[in-house]
């Protein structure tokens, strides 16, 4: 797992497939996306490395239920004690109690799909003991005041968190940016492309600078500009 520091405060944790962000601040850090099946661990030392201790995490905000981003909650919240977050509609998939919607895929998107299943670590996620529903609107206490934004799409129950006093926004995959050049795109493998290119428009009316995507490299400036211009040639 490869640790890059995006802002002082800020940091990208990078898997083999996806990555999640570690937001730090005076009274602790927060997590946003725990990777695949058994990130935990390597979670755990990305943060002792980084001179803090597991227990130092707070909370754990999930964007969405999905494998790669959510796989590792269960372990890592174990070790941290960190409160685990999810908008209600994708919480139960995320407690493991009901299995979660599968995508609707575009022909082109197939093949992408397959490669990156086979970078996905074999197991059962280990589920969280307990999560904590969240919902449009609720303002969660890190960076300021994180704004959570239901930008359903994706999955039902995606959720954007945007730090308007830090211009920091992370969109989860509603949007991404491209392997091949970073150019920002919206979101693959989705329940309902519709839907996510209209919260990607939602995502695009705010004033964010800096944009931290589920995949693909981050924007660390100019991010809102580059939101209105793919939201604008939907």
């Amino acid at each position: 797992m490869d640790v890059i520091e995006l802002l002082p405060r800020l940091h990208l944790l990078r898997f083999p497939v996806g990555q999640a962000y570690l937001w730090r601040d005076d009274g602790g850090l927060t997590l946003i996306d725990a990777g695949t099946i058994g990130a935990g661990r390597a979670i755990a030392e990305a943060v002792e490395e980084l001179g803090h201790a597991p227990g130092d995490v707070r909370r754990i905000v999930l964007t969405h239920f999905h494998e790669d981003h959510a796989g590792g909650a269960g372990e890592f919240a174990a070790l941290s004690g960190g409160e685990v977050l999810a908008h209600h509609l994708d919480a139960p998939f995320v407690r493991g109690r009901l299995p979660g919607p599968s995508p609707r895929f575009e022909e082109w998107e197939l093949p992408i799909h397959a490669a990156a299943a086979e970078l996905l670590p074999d197991g059962t996620p280990v589920p969280p003991a307990a999560v904590t529903g969240v919902s449009d609107g609720d303002v969660l206490d890190f960076g300021g005041g994180a704004r959570v934004i239901h930008v359903p799409g994706h999955t039902d129950g995606s959720i954007a968190l945007f730090l308007p006093t830090e211009g920091v926004l992370f969109t989860g995959d509603t949007v991404a940016a491209s392997p091949a050049d970073g150019s920002v795109m919206p979101g693959v493998f989705n329940v309902d492309r519709p839907q996510l290119l209209a919260s990607l428009g939602r995502l695009a009316e705010l004033d964010a600078e800096v944009a931290c995507f589920g995949h693909g490299d981050p924007l660390v400036a100019g991010a809102a500009a580059a939101l209105r211009e793919v939201a604008g040639s939907r």
